[in-house]
C-alpha cells in the first residue's frame, strides 16, 4: 500500500507540474511499480557516487522523486559493487532512469493510439518499456539496448512486474527490423544525426520522437515518417535531454583544454551573459546551438569554458572573455545573437527538421526557409 500511495503522489505531482495531462498515461504511471526497476543505483556524494540498494534508508524516497537516478558509471557493471564495498567512487554516468516528468512528456508527445506498435530505443532499467506495456499491451512493445547486461536486468525486472515485451540486446541505431514496421519509435537516449533505420522501419505517417545530442540547443523532436529513410517534423516546445547513445558520444574537451596554453589568445569584455547561451530556459539557447554546433561548455567555480574539437576555445570570467584556436567561439556566439534578433528572436517551437538519406537539417518556420545542418 505504501508504494501505491507513492505512485499516486508521483502522478499528482506530474500533473501539477504540467508534465502529465493524458489520463491513459496517468493510469500507466499509477500501475507500474518503479521500485522494481531500481533495486540499486547511485546518488551523488560530493564529487563521487555512493551506492544505494533496496531496503536502505531513503531508498523509496529516491525512487519516487521526480529526479534522474544514475544506474551505471563508465559503462561498467562492476562499479556499483565497488562503491558498495569500498565507499563512494568516481565515474561518468552512462545509464540512468530518467526524471519521470521527462518520461511523461516524451510519452505524451509520442501521440500513441490503441493498437499502435512501438519500438523503444534504449531499454535502460526497463521502467519506460513497462509504462508502454501498461498503455499498449506487451505484444505492441519492442525495446532494444546495446548493453547486454542492461537488457538482461531490464528483462528480469519487466517479467517481475508482469510485462513481456520483445526485449533485445543490439545496436539501437539499427532499430529492430525483425519486428518492423512500427507505428511509433521512441528513443530515450540522445542522437545526432537521426539514424535512418528508424524512419525506414516506421510506417509512412508514423512518428519518431527522440532528443538531440547537442551540448547547446538540445531538446526533443518529433518527425513524421515518409517513404523509406525520410521524414519531416518539428522541434518541440517541451524540452527533454538524455545521455547520448554510445555511438553518438562526442569527444570530450580535455585535449583542447590541455593545449590552449600553447597558442595565441585574445581578451576583451562582453555583454552577452553565459546563461543566454547555455540555459535551456533561454529563448536564445536553441539558436545559439546552431551557430556553436559541436561546442561543449564546461562550468567551473568562477568561469565557463567553451571548447570545440578543432582546438578553438573561449573562457568567460565575469564580463571578460579570452579566446584562442582556429576561430573565436565567443565572437560566433555574439554574431549568432545578432542574427537571432534580426530573424525576430525565434524560439525552438519555430524550428523544424527534415531528414533524407542525403541530408539532415533544421529549418526556420518552413522547409524552404533558412536552414542549418543538424549535425554541423
Amino acid at each position: 500500500m505504501a508504494t501505491i500511495r507513492r505512485r499516486r503522489r508521483l502522478v499528482d505531482s506530474l500533473r501539477e507540474d504540467g508534465a502529465l495531462s493524458d489520463p491513459t498515461w496517468a493510469q500507466a504511471f499509477r500501475a507500474v511499480p518503479r521500485q522494481l526497476f531500481l533495486p540499486r543505483f547511485f546518488v551523488a556524494d560530493g564529487d563521487r557516487w555512493a551506492a544505494v540498494r533496496a531496503g536502505d534508508d531513503g531508498w523509496l524516497d529516491h525512487v519516487y522523486r521526480d529526479r534522474v537516478l544514475v544506474t551505471q558509471l563508465d559503462d561498467s557493471p562492476e562499479l556499483w559493487e565497488a562503491a558498495r564495498v569500498n565507499g563512494p567512487v568516481t565515474g561518468v554516468p552512462t545509464c540512468s532512469s530518467s526524471m519521470p516528468s521527462i518520461m511523461a512528456i516524451m510519452l505524451e508527445e509520442l501521440r500513441v493510439r490503441d493498437g499502435d506498435r512501438v519500438l523503444e530505443i534504449g531499454t535502460g532499467t526497463g521502467y519506460n518499456a513497462a509504462l508502454l506495456c501498461a498503455r499498449l499491451g506487451d505484444a505492441n512493445v519492442s525495446t532494444v539496448d546495446i548493453d547486454p547486461a542492461l537488457a538482461s536486468s531490464a528483462r528480469a525486472a519487466l517479467h517481475a512486474a508482469g510485462y513481456h515485451p520483445a526485449c533485445q540486446a543490439a545496436d539501437g541505431a539499427l532499430g529492430m527490423p525483425e519486428e518492423a514496421p512500427f507505428d511509433r519509435v521512441l528513443c530515450t537516449c540522445a542522437v545526432s544525426p537521426i539514424p535512418p533505420a528508424w524512419l525506414a522501419q516506421t510506417r509512412p505517417g508514423g512518428l519518431v520522437v527522440t532528443t538531440l545530442h547537442r551540448p547547446i540547443g538540445a531538446g526533443l523532436v518529433r518527425i513524421v515518417a515518409g517513404q523509406g529513410a525520410c521524414g519531416e517534423g518539428r522541434v518541440l516546445a517541451r524540452d527533454g535531454r538524455f545521455m547520448p547513445m554510445r555511438a553518438h558520444r562526442k569527444p570530450g574537451p580535455d585535449a583542447v583544454l590541455a593545449a590552449r596554453e600553447d597558442g595565441e589568445r585574445t581578451a576583451r569584455t562582453t555583454d552577452l551573459p553565459v546563461s543566454e547561451v547555455t540555459d535551456p530556459s533561454s529563448p536564445f539557447e536553441f539558436f545559439a546551438g546552431l551557430a556553436l554546433t559541436g561546442v561543449t561548455p564546461r562550468h567551473g567555480a568562477d568561469a565557463v569554458t567553451f571548447t570545440h574539437p578543432d582546438g578553438s576555445w573561449a573562457t568567460r570570467t565575469g564580463n571578460t572573455v579570452e579566446q584562442g584556436g582556429p576561430r573565436r567561439l565567443w565572437d560566433d556566439a555574439e554574431r549568432a545573437r545578432d542574427e537571432w534578433k534580426a530573424l525576430g528572436k525565434p524560439t525552438r517551437r519555430r524550428f523544424g527538421v527534415t531528414v533524407t538519406p542525403q541530408r539532415q537539417s533544421f529549418w526556420l518556420d518552413r522547409p524552404d526557409g533558412p536552414s542549418w545542418p543538424l549535425d554541423g
